[in-house]
């Protein structure tokens, strides 16, 4: 009877360090494009156009605004430890470039070694000019309103 309980305990001991290992492991994250590496092989330049490239790699994540269309394909995975800030683990953007007839001139690939990690410098932003403290803000507009000629009759 006693090795019934005991194997009981065990395992519910068991079972609740299992529960508790999940809880703590990382939590991945996909955004974006879903990169399949044969459909990006498929696209040639010269050989295929605006049309065929929607058709082969769907519709892309950015358009450029200016200059020669260029399609931008972007997919990252982010992995997120518990309590923690998520961070990219992989980032990958395929740059589709096309020429004025709508065809594919090129394509280029690039990764995480072109994300910029910006960290902010604190809660205020910074400013160029004099600091001025609360009573400044408060009283520094006494006898500067009304200061202009009367008008009126």
């Amino acid at each position: 009877m006693v090795s019934i309980v005991r194997i009981a305990a065990l395992a519910g001991l068991g079972i609740s360090l299992t529960g508790a290992m999940a809880g703590c492991s990382s939590i991945t994250n996909h955004r974006g494009y879903i990169l399949d590496e044969t459909l990006v092989a498929s696209v040639q330049p010269g050989l295929d156009n605006q049309q065929s490239v929607r058709g082969t790699l769907g519709q892309p994540t950015m358009v450029s605004q200016f200059g020669d269309p260029v399609w931008y394909y972007v997919t990252s995975r982010t992995q997120q430890a518990p309590f923690r800030q998520p961070r990219i683990d992989q980032h990958n953007v395929i740059a589709v470039h096309f020429d004025a007839a709508g065809n594919v001139s090129s394509t280029t690939r690039s990764g995480i070694d072109q994300v910029a990690r910006i960290d902010p410098e604190s809660d205020a932003t910074p400013t160029l000019g004099r600091e001025r403290g609360f009573l400044e803000d408060l009283f520094g507009n006494i006898g500067t309103v009304g200061t202009g000629a009367p008008t009126g009759p």
